[in-house]
């Protein structure tokens, strides 16, 4: 498992511009050293989901319509 420099509480997280406005469906993303941290917002205390970084920027180029630069996970 990666080491993680800061705990969750200490990371800086940020809910996205699509989440709905009565916050009952959404996530939470905070950028790490290694990779992003994906939370339920309803359960910050909760589990987190580690995505490297490689592969969160493949799934962010893919929901913008870029070209992926790599399949690797």
């Amino acid at each position: 498992m990666p080491a993680r420099p800061s705990t969750p509480r200490e990371l800086a997280w940020f809910k996205s511009s699509y989440s709905g406005a009565n916050t009952t469906e959404c996530v939470e993303c905070a950028h790490a050293a290694d990779g992003t941290l994906i939370r339920d917002s309803k359960r910050a205390g909760g589990p987190m989901v580690h995505v490297a970084t490689g592969p969160w920027l493949v799934f962010i180029r893919s929901l913008t319509n870029e070209a992926p630069t790599s399949r690797t996970a």
